[in-house]
């Protein structure tokens, strides 16, 4: 007997056994029963296996399969545990004795249901409880103990899901490889490495927790003593806020918590450290790496589900944040009183977090000063009501911002700010700002200011605002220097554009934003600009605004009763600018505006620096000097009227046209104006996206002056009235390209005139033009007259011949059965010679 005891009797009886194994089969089904309530009495829950596959290398043992661990009823008719395929290793030593004992369960993929009732519990707890109860030895037992062994329990790539009550969250532990044992006599370890995701996202970056630890055999589940410590490491705050809230909110960096619970559930002591590396919003990048830290330790009871004595510490380069309370069971009342106390704590720091969170800050940004606070929130729940209350407040104290990039600083003595619960409170202290759709929410928030900043006026302007959850809204109201106010908004990171302007103005404006936009802030409200001087860049002179009313609405900026001067002209009228808007051809611009009077000679000295005697025109073409030119990236359409438009010695008066701008392309429609005495009517359009640029125009005269014509070309060279009807096109940058290219066709006709250097031999005095009508075509700098017909008060003669751009005469006038003229030489020195019978016949053929 003792030597079936030895080493060697066993590991022959061993030896023995196997051989039976091979030469005879024992049905595994039949061994089912056996198996299954093994299982069963070491888990202490009812246990299924559809079938069972006996296994006897490497290790004896059972492949179970469709394997089951049933739920407490109280907790829902869903298994607890599921798993295809598991692996039963047995215990030799139990052979020997005659039954049955696993020693280790190996589970591939199963599926865990944690489940939480309406009462507050967990389906482990009776688990763990029952565990106590039964005296199993440990899973390690030496071989002479006869008791039932704790098996070994081990899953690989499992996954964990959590239910409260019969709804499944989409919150769940997936590729979760863990382990269970019986460590000692009375006490169980446990190890767990997961990843947690959502069921409803595709979610990639969300860390892996490790989870270690153990805990006692004790007479209840609260008097349980345990120990254990969690990793959760390697989590992007991306994917980390999608799984906790559903969606991104936009914050970047890895995070790690660390956690230590030790004690009992009745008297459970918590310790955690937090921390986030290159911590940043998703659009922000470059501005180093900011590291956030705290350290937090507490108490935790199950019998009250709360947590005490909590003390949360976050360090700063100077100063500290930190926080004291309760806080109420997160799954069931979630009630709170914290107390919040910031201490000493560095401007610059806050400015460090900013610029990891917004942008526009300038880079050079130097600041000093420091922020003290003590806060306190509090959240009662009784029954169906709750109360919430949050109180305190602090100050930021000697705040000064420098910046050399926007030439300006911000210096403060004191910007007080209050915590509120609602904005009920408040009602009643509030400035003529109240009113507005931006008061402050019925939610709690912190309410900042009122506190004055200096402007560049005699009374400093009023800021004052607030932030919550759900957004913020800041408001200003006062006089401003236009200089001033600039450097101060893009110096505490509001866009602005760097202007060299001069003036003033009267400013209602409010900066608000939404955090779940994760858009930049929104600036609305009104500005009454007065005397405003601005050097405009590429411009010769500057712009001169008298005054101007601007709203900043949510889609558009509106500009009225806008008036100005430039360029020696007098402007008045409004715009309407859409926003946002990033680029210029990205800005359908509406606007009317009229002007005294537009002196395009002026109007080019403005708008070309280095060349002040290039033509009008050249300001709308590209050049080396002035880069990309407006018009190639303006997108405007509108009404422009004038008073006159004065193009060196033609003047047009009221003028009026409708404007179109767009991708390089101009185009004036239903243009009219007073010109020569006469009406004009036409439309012009101009592609300065082609090279060289291209040019049309078409329109019609009617009933202009010939005298004023001629006045015009410093020549009385003719008088009378005409109706003219044109279209001619051209190309080029520059005068001599546009005579070269230019090309068109007039069709005009004069009445009751006369050409006073023009006598014909046969006449007393100047050639008098009863009427005339004509068809000129304009090409290659010459003026080609066809179709011509001049009656005089003595004859008709039929007209012909050229005229170049250069004042050079070649015309014919001819007659049936007469001698005809010829006229050349110039048109202010014309030479009038007769023509022979026979040449006039032969002008006169077709």
């Amino acid at each position: 007997m003792n030597w079936f005891r030895s080493k060697r009797g066993i590991v022959v009886g061993g030896v023995a056994l196997l051989l039976a194994l091979f030469l005879v089969r024992p049905g595994a089904n039949q061994l089912r029963t056996q198996i299954v309530r093994s299982i069963s009495l070491a888990l202490g829950r009812p246990v299924e296996v559809a079938y069972v596959r006996i296994r006897l290398l490497p290790r004896p043992g059972f492949d179970l399969e469709n394997f089951v661990v049933h739920d407490d009823p109280a907790f829902g008719a869903e298994p607890m545990l599921r798993a295809d395929d598991v692996t039963a290793s047995l215990r030799l030593r139990s052979l020997l004795r005659g039954h049955l004992e696993i020693a280790r369960l190996n589970l591939t993929e199963p599926s865990l249901n944690l489940v939480r009732n309406a009462e507050g519990h967990w389906n482990l707890e009776r688990l763990l409880e029952r565990s106590a109860q039964i005296q199993v030895a440990p899973t390690g037992k030496p071989g002479s103990e006869k008791r039932q062994g704790f098996p070994y329990i081990e899953a690989s790539r499992g996954r964990i899901n959590f239910k409260f009550g019969a709804e499944k969250k989409p919150y769940t532990l997936t590729d979760a490889d863990f382990s269970l044992w019986q460590d000692s006599e009375n006490t169980w370890g446990t190890r767990l490495q997961a990843q947690p995701v959502r069921t409803d996202f595709n979610l990639t970056d969300t860390g892996v927790i490790h989870v270690s630890g153990s805990w006692q055999r004790a007479s209840s589940l609260r008097d349980t003593p345990l120990q254990f410590t969690a990793v959760w490491e390697r989590a992007q705050l991306g994917q980390l806020t999608k799984l906790a809230y559903g969606s991104d909110k936009g914050w970047r960096g890895p995070l790690k918590i660390a956690a230590s619970l030790s004690g009992t559930p009745a008297d459970l002591a918590v310790k955690m450290d937090a921390s986030a590396d290159d911590f940043h919003r998703y659009n922000i990048l470059g501005n180093g790496r900011l590291r956030l830290a705290a350290q937090c330790s507490g108490h935790y009871s199950s019998l009250d589900r709360a947590f005490t004595n909590i003390s949360c510490h976050a360090p700063g380069p100077e100063g500290a944040i930190s926080l004291a309370g309760t806080v109420g069971s997160p799954f069931e009342s979630r009630t709170y009183d914290v107390a919040v106390t910031v201490q000493g704590m560095s401007v610059h720091s806050l400015v460090d977090f900013a610029r990891h969170v917004t942008r526009g800050l300038p880079d050079d940004l130097a600041t000093s000063g420091q922020v003290d606070a003590k806060l306190r929130f509090q959240r009662a729940v009784d029954g169906n009501f709750r109360t919430v209350l949050w109180t305190g407040g602090g100050e930021v104290s000697d705040l000064h911002l420098v910046s050399r990039l926007t030439n300006g600083d911000v210096e403060l003595h004191s910007v007080p700010f209050t915590l509120v619960s609602s904005n009920a409170s408040q009602s009643q202290t509030r400035s003529s700002i109240a009113g507005k759709s931006d008061d402050p929410p019925s939610e709690p928030h912190v309410e900042i200011g009122p506190f004055r900043v200096a402007l560049g006026r005699p009374t400093p302007a009023l800021v004052r605002g607030w932030v919550a959850r759900s957004g913020y809204n800041f408001e200003l109201q006062g006089e401003a220097q236009v200089q001033r106010f600039l450097q101060v908004a893009r110096i505490v990171g509001i866009p602005a554009l760097p202007s060299k302007a001069e003036g003033s103005a009267k400013l209602d404006l409010q900066l608000a934003g939404d955090w779940s936009e994760q858009t930049a802030p929104r600036a609305m409200g009104r500005a009454q600009l007065h005397s405003i001087r601005a050097q405009v860049r590429n411009w010769n002179a500057p712009l001169e605004i008298t005054s101007a009313d601007v709203s900043l609405l949510p889609d558009e900026i509106d500009v009225k009763n806008f008036m100005a001067s430039v360029a020696g002209a007098f402007w008045h009228g409004s715009l309407t600018i859409p926003r946002p808007c990033g680029i210029a051809a990205a800005c359908p611009i509406q606007f009317e505006l009229h002007a005294d009077e537009i002196a395009l000679d002026r109007l080019n000295q403005l708008l070309n620096l280095t060349v002040p005697k290039q033509p009008w025109y050249r300001f709308l073409s590209p050049s080396e000097t002035s880069g990309t030119p407006y018009l190639l990236t303006a997108n405007a359409t509108g009404k422009l009227t004038a008073n006159r438009i004065v193009l060196r010695a033609l003047t047009a008066t009221q003028f009026s046209a409708k404007v179109d701008v767009k991708s390089g392309r101009l185009q004036l429609s239903e243009m009219r104006a007073d010109v020569l005495g006469g009406r004009h009517t036409g439309e012009w359009r101009a592609d300065f996206a082609s090279t060289p640029p291209q040019y049309w125009g078409s329109g019609t005269l009617e009933r202009v002056s010939l005298r004023q014509l001629s006045a015009t070309m410093h020549d009385g060279w003719v008088t009378g009235s005409a109706n003219a009807t044109y279209r001619a096109s051209a190309s080029g940058l520059n005068e001599v390209e546009l005579y070269s290219t230019a090309s068109g066709t007039l069709q005009v006709k004069a009445w009751e005139g006369v050409l006073p250097h023009i006598m014909l031999p046969e006449g007393t005095s100047p050639l008098q033009v009863r009427r005339l009508a004509a068809r000129l075509l304009l090409k290659n700098q010459e003026i080609d007259i066809k179709d011509g017909q001049l009656e005089t008060p003595d004859a008709t003669y039929q007209l012909s011949g050229t005229a170049s751009l250069g004042r050079a005469l070649n015309l014919k006038l001819t007659r049936e059965g007469a001698p005809g003229f010829a006229i050349t030489g110039t048109l202010a020195e014309p030479r009038v010679s007769e023509v022979t019978t026979q040449e006039t016949q032969a002008a006169l053929k077709p």
